[in-house]
């Protein structure tokens, strides 16, 4: 079966993934059976270009990378978002679309539109599962789609297969994780001596924080993540509230000194514990002693160790950030989404 694939979304990630599909092209056919055109690119700043018959992938990559736009393609079309998939014959969607956290739009919209169409989504972004996940989880099964998130929590580390899959049969019992790369980043600088300050400056310069950093300082990235876990795992619906949130704004040198002291470090832990149907959600700076498993998680990586009835603890680390890893998990999400029709 031919896949038709719409990329919602031309920043890193939408883009990254274009590269990797223009890229892997024959090694997907060959090894996966999997063959696919892209006939829908959509991008609210860069503009739309759609051609059912397929679009050539170099030559939009092209533009992207020396114009920062599609719009000398000569494809361009308009139209509100469910016509383009319809023109487009579209089967399977890459939502990468920036997003307010708040009203999970525009995301949450192109996600409802497709899956009501019976198209398979993939999306790594957060505001629509965190506000709407039951919803699209519905609209995907009254519609015979499938709805796959890998690159939400961890980017392009498969910790949402793992838990899914690898961990099947499997009761969870509890999470721990640093899902949060810029403040591990500073977190660790600290830990090698420097202030919070310091680090924090160092995070900027490297270009690891956002414009406007309290979505990471304030953990409000990681709760966020934390809310959709939970309903995935244990079918509760909390919201962000709910989670009991403290950022790394307060962690002082003097603090990780004196940890170090101890013989441990400090920690942006996001967690979940399930004690017998009591969810107990948070994320907070912990001292954890340097035996524990995440406690050599240093830089922009990411790692979660989760706590099982048969296998005990599985931890998995791997990068949670950056274009090409996050536009990796959009290309398994298509290879499963695939494998199962």
């Amino acid at each position: 079966m031919l896949r038709k694939i719409a990329v919602s979304g031309c920043g890193n990630v939408g883009t990254a993934l274009l590269e990797l599909l223009c890229e892997k092209r024959a090694e997907l056919k060959e090894k996966y059976g999997f063959e696919f055109e892209v006939t829908l690119i959509s991008d609210l700043f860069k503009g739309t270009v759609a051609d059912k018959n397929g679009l050539d992938l170099n030559a939009a990559i092209n533009s992207l990378h020396t114009t920062n736009s599609l719009t000398g393609l000569n494809k361009d079309v308009r139209g509100e978002f469910g016509e383009l998939l319809d023109s487009a014959e579209v089967n399977m969607l890459c939502e990468a679309t920036p997003t307010n956290v708040e009203t999970g739009e525009p995301a949450l919209s192109h996600i409802k539109a497709a899956l009501s169409k019976g198209i398979d989504v993939s999306t790594t972004v957060k505001g629509p599962l965190s506000l709407a996940y039951d919803e699209l989880v519905a609209l995907a099964k009254q519609n015979g789609a499938q709805l796959q998130f890998e690159g939400v929590v961890m980017s392009g580390t498969p910790f949402i297969t793992m838990l899914n899959h690898g961990l099947a049969g499997c009761r969870i019992l509890k999470i721990e994780g640093i899902i949060n790369g810029t403040t591990n980043f500073i977190l660790s600088k600290m830990y090698s001596g420097a202030s919070y300050e310091e680090a924090f400056n160092t995070a900027r310069e490297l270009g690891y924080t956002e414009t406007d950093p309290s979505g990471d300082i304030d953990a409000w990235d990681p709760a966020v993540k934390v809310v959709i876990l939970t309903k995935m795992l244990y079918g509760k619906e909390i919201s962000v509230s709910d989670v009991d949130r403290t950022g790394i704004a307060n962690v002082t040198f003097e603090d990780m000194e004196r940890a170090k002291e101890d013989g441990c470090t400090i920690k942006l832990i996001a967690g979940i514990e399930n004690n017998h149907g009591d969810i107990k959600a948070y994320v907070a700076p912990k001292k954890i002693p340097m035996t524990h498993p995440l406690a050599s998680i240093n830089g922009a990586i990411n790692a979660a160790t989760v706590y099982t009835d048969n296998l005990g603890t599985t931890t998995i680390i791997g990068p949670g950030a950056g274009r090409r890893a996050t536009g990796q998990a959009m290309l398994l999400d298509l290879l499963t989404m695939a494998g199962k029709k």
